[in-house]
């Protein structure tokens, strides 16, 4: 009974996507510079240095780490939303269930995978809510550090030292909308295994495109 279509939807798709991200490893070890991410980590550390060695530009530095702290700030907003959103759907699973597996091209899904669908939803929101919450907690360490004097910023405060702090909070940006994007996925689920498939397909599509430097290829 549990050897349904939903279970085969779902190690297709897990498939997918660590046969991507295999793939992605593979290219970032051959050349480090292939990945848009591994870019982003050096013009972050480059410019922390910058900032913290050029007099005048403490307001810039505070403004922009600002701008990304309001992003992370609305999207975690947005996350949270979803998540109640979500359970909201959760106490209407008898009604739902029957009426969007509709869409399902007639393959059958048994009624206990619709708490599974809703689970691993509510796993990946969870999880991009915590990841932004992260990312405005460690950028507002680094709003502090970047502007102390020069003869202050030694040791743990030092360029290199904030840069990593904030590469930090860049990483857990982007786990948070790697989550996002992975619930885009998990809602086409609730709709029939096919969707979901279909949706995991086009993700790993639009990652192959995002996540390449393709400035000099």
């Amino acid at each position: 009974m549990w050897f349904s279509s939903d279970l085969m939807a779902l190690l297709s798709s897990v498939a997918l996507v660590l046969a991507y991200y295999a793939w992605l490893f593979w290219q970032v070890r051959r050349s480090p510079d292939y990945s848009i991410h591994r870019v982003n980590q050096t013009a972050r550390g480059l410019w922390v240095r910058h900032v913290m060695s050029t007099p005048g530009l403490e307001v810039l530095a505070i403004q922009t780490l600002r701008n990304l702290s309001m992003a992370a700030t609305f999207k975690g907003s947005s996350a949270a939303l979803l998540i109640l959103g979500t359970l909201t759907l959760s106490g209407q699973s008898e009604n739902l269930g029957h009426a969007w597996h509709a869409l399902n091209l007639g393959l059958v899904s048994p009624p206990g995978w619709w708490t599974i669908k809703i689970l691993c939803l509510l796993t990946a929101l969870i999880v991009a809510f915590f990841a932004f919450a992260m990312t405005i907690r460690m950028l507002n360490h680094v709003m502090f550090m970047i502007n102390l004097p020069a003869c202050a910023a030694v040791g743990t405060l030092s360029p290199a030292s904030v840069a990593r702090r904030l590469n930090r909070a860049g990483s857990f940006y982007s786990i948070g909308m790697r989550a996002l994007f992975g619930a885009i996925p998990l809602a086409f689920w609730l709709f029939g295994s096919v969707f979901f498939v279909g949706a995991t397909a086009g993700l790993v599509l639009v990652l192959f495109v995002i996540d390449r430097n393709r400035v000099g290829t």
